[in-house]
């Protein structure tokens, strides 16, 4: 790679690796080369991570609390919580692959708190061991914690972990009736992808799971009592599994019989087998050129074998991955560049990034964030969002539209001090907040619609009560561009 970072490539890397670029992230990134950007961003375990403590201190987006503020136990707290750490964490891509780990692992709080309670479902989806009673680690937080780990141990992680448990029916798995959802889902949905299993290998992943359970140790006095992962021996099926696809290194396709205290050897040795399937590395190379790269085109065989190679060859290190994503050629190319439609949550903290967020609470994007088709910790099924053009329903790009309109009209008294200085001339306005609201490249027939908007009420005179209204009118324009809705 070049030496050497502009602006430009900074605001690309940050909108696909992140979720856009405060001002300070401009600065910091642009005193790099490309490959040192990249190390930065993949090495996010070098940058502290204190984000939570600034929760409720001034100079940060704000959270509304119902009594104490308990992402823990407390669900729209902790999409709060999340919210909070996209905008201000100094690891944005730690918070991205997490995000594209949730919808991977698509798993939802409703049918969570819908069998063990609100809290307890808030619990399983979101808690900090370091913050929990009973040292329970939600859903996200091993995300988080694995975001680019080894996706071998992501995959034993999740099979173990008790909201998926919940989720896919692994808590009722026994022998005596093999549940087959997740033993079907961690292969389609999780690992090698449609076309690489058959029906028979479902109910054989089925009872290599029976007995993968749920025990809940702990005392409720204390309340350390939880959930938690428990291999059952007595209900897990004994005999032989055979697969259609190797299982051991030997291109041995069969689980041998084992006994029953033994037997939890059976779905390690599937996990296994799954992350070194390279049909799963083709199918993670393919859903990252869709997250990373362009959804505008199919992925390119170059790109896909390169980063199955990688992935192989690594064992599975998803950092090593991440990083030949972001400095391959394709990333690079500027026919990549806003060639992805923007999630909803994209959406929303991009806008935060790039219009401000003094005085504005994450809490109130939950609800405008639902209306455009997303809420975290909630996807719609387990194959997740559907993302692409989807998003985009009239009803949507609406709601869209009027969260721009509502964060620049609370915003406009910031909005004043940073365009005052540009705003002698409607087209030095105009052309600043082009510069601060980067989109895809506008037609001179949408940038005339816009300078039309500027001079609707006839003399410029640059007083800062016409430039403070006609910030924030053209901030709300500028978001709600088609060409904004693009990253």
């Amino acid at each position: 790679m070049a030496k050497g970072i502009t602006d430009r490539q900074i605001d690309h890397l940050l909108r696909r690796a992140g979720f856009g670029a405060r001002p300070d992230e401009i600065d910091f990134y642009s005193q790099m080369s490309i490959t040192d950007a990249v190390d930065t961003l993949v090495n996010y375990e070098a940058v502290v991570d204190d984000v939570d403590a600034h929760i409720g201190q001034n100079g940060y987006v704000g959270t509304t609390t119902r009594g104490v503020f308990s992402p823990g136990s407390n669900i729209t707290d902790s999409r709060q919580r999340w919210l909070f750490r996209m905008v201000h964490s100094d690891r944005p891509l730690q918070e991205k692959m997490t995000l594209f780990w949730h919808n991977h692992f698509a798993t939802g709080y409703n049918k969570i708190a819908g069998t063990y309670g609100a809290a307890e479902g808030a619990r399983y989806m979101a808690a900090k061991a370091s913050e929990d009673p009973g040292k329970v680690r939600g859903q996200i937080e091993m995300l988080r914690d694995n975001a680019l780990g080894n996706f071998r141990d992501i995959l034993l992680n999740i099979a173990k972990d008790t909201a998926m448990l919940v989720w896919l029916d692994g808590r009722t798995n026994t022998k005596a009736k093999p549940q087959e959802n997740f033993g079907r889902e961690v292969m389609e949905l999780f690992s090698m992808g449609v076309g690489n299993y058959t029906e028979p290998d479902v109910y054989a992943a089925a009872r290599v799971f029976t007995g993968w359970n749920l025990q809940r140790p702990g005392s409720a006095a204390d309340g350390t009592q939880h959930y938690e992962f428990f291999y059952s021996a007595g209900n897990h099926e004994t005999t032989a599994k055979t697969f259609s696809f190797p299982i051991y290194a030997d291109g041995n396709k069969t689980i041998p019989a084992r006994s029953a205290d033994a037997g939890m050897q059976d779905g390690i040795d599937l996990i296994n087998a799954l992350a070194a399937n390279s049909n799963t590395g083709r199918y993670l190379a393919a859903k990252l050129w869709r997250f990373f790269i362009t959804e505008f085109r199919d992925p390119d065989p170059a790109f896909v074998d390169r980063i199955t190679s990688v992935y192989l060859q690594s064992r599975y290190n998803m950092r090593e991955v991440v990083r030949e994503v972001l400095l391959s050629r394709q990333f690079w190319d500027t026919a990549s560049y806003y060639t992805r439609y923007s999630w909803p949550v994209e959406f929303v903290v991009r806008a935060l990034k790039d219009i401000g967020w003094r005085g504005f609470s994450v809490n109130d994007a939950i609800a405008p964030m639902a209306n455009m088709g997303q809420t975290l910790y909630e996807p719609p099924d387990v194959s997740g969002w559907d993302a692409g053009q989807t998003w985009f329903s009239t009803g949507a790009m609406l709601a869209r539209m009027n969260f721009a309109a509502s964060l620049a009209n609370n915003q406009k008294f910031n909005l004043l001090s940073t365009t005052k200085q540009y705003g002698t001339t409607p087209e030095s306005l105009l052309s600043f907040l082009l510069d601060e609201l980067r989109t895809a490249p506008l037609d001179n027939s949408v940038r005339g619609e816009l300078m039309t908007y500027l001079r609707a009420t006839g003399a410029w005179s640059g007083s800062d009560a016409q430039v403070q209204t006609k910030s924030a009118g053209l901030v709300h324009l500028i978001a709600g561009l088609p060409e904004y809705q693009l990253i």
